[in-house]
């Protein structure tokens, strides 16, 4: 008896070996890139209201003192690139951002993007999330420390519906600034933005004034892009906090201003603390 109870409990182990050597993985081997490691996580087990949306991530682990760079660099540095091209069974990849954060190196040029670790959050569309899903990604990105070195990393990660979830990711995503709302009212909020025009005949001493609500605890900080990749605008500076009530100025000397002298509109990033906010605002 005890010998047949033992030989059920050898079957049901190397049962369950086979299957789990079987069962997709919700995470790719890591790969050396630069001064960095990289693998793809993913959950297939989605919580979106779409069935064949799934959750994925793109984790970045940077070896001490590195860093790797946001969609917009600031004064130099490369912003990643995603090539997921060779994937099966996919549709489309939207890839999000975490808040990042200014990064000053020892020439004083100041970079934005993010230090040690960093998450990429993903939403992948199946063509048909019946089927199994493959996740191909060449990912182009620069790892930096006094110099950037750029880097290549080739990953791909196999998976289906029901492939176990991926803890990190729910913490990955809370890092994703939120979009702004208009009707729903906040203690964090971009207000409006408008071209200031200098007193220099030359328009030097031009900028843009940004206005914002930041009626909650941490470190204040604002990242402005353009309409497109054709504008570069230079990092804000906090001129005013007036009980949470924040003025911002984007000086217009030193950025690429595309083809005229200010952006129509602009995206800007708001971080306070550990919240992030993000808004398409018109210039007025």
């Amino acid at each position: 008896m005890r010998v047949h109870k033992l030989s059920s409990l050898l079957l049901s182990a190397a049962l369950a070996a086979c299957c789990a050597g079987n069962a997709f993985a919700a995470s790719s081997g890591a790969v050396s890139a630069g001064e960095a490691k990289v693998r793809l996580l993913v959950s297939g087990n989605s919580n979106t209201n779409s069935a064949p949306v799934f959750r994925g991530g793109i984790e970045i682990v940077l070896s001490p003192g590195w860093k790797t760079y946001w969609r917009y660099p600031g004064d130099a540095g490369i912003p990643p690139r995603f090539d997921w091209s060779g994937s099966e069974n996919v549709a489309k990849v939207e890839v999000f951002y975490p808040a990042p954060k200014r990064i000053t190196d020892g020439s004083g040029q100041v970079s934005i993007g993010y230090e040690d670790r960093v998450i990429f959050p993903l939403r992948i569309t199946a063509k048909d999330s019946s089927k199994p899903v493959t996740l191909k990604l060449k990912l182009d990105f620069a790892t930096c420390e006094k110099l950037c070195i750029p880097a290549e990393a080739l990953l791909t990660l196999p998976f289906s519906a029901d492939t176990s979830a991926e803890p990190l990711l729910a913490d990955a995503e809370k890092r994703v600034p939120e979009k702004q709302e208009a009707a729903k009212p906040r203690s964090l909020a971009i207000l409006k933005a408008k071209v200031e025009r200098g007193k220099e005949q030359d328009g030097s001493d031009s900028r843009i004034i940004v206005t914002a609500l930041a009626r909650t605890v941490g470190k204040l900080d604002l990242f402005a892009e353009g309409p497109g990749e054709e504008w570069t605008l230079s990092l804000p500076e906090i001129l005013k906090n007036e009980a949470g009530h924040v003025t911002f100025a984007i000086p217009l000397r030193g950025s690429r201003l595309g083809s005229n002298d200010a952006p129509p509109k602009l995206r800007l990033t708001l971080v306070a603390g550990e919240q992030a906010l993000e808004a398409e605002i018109p210039l007025d």
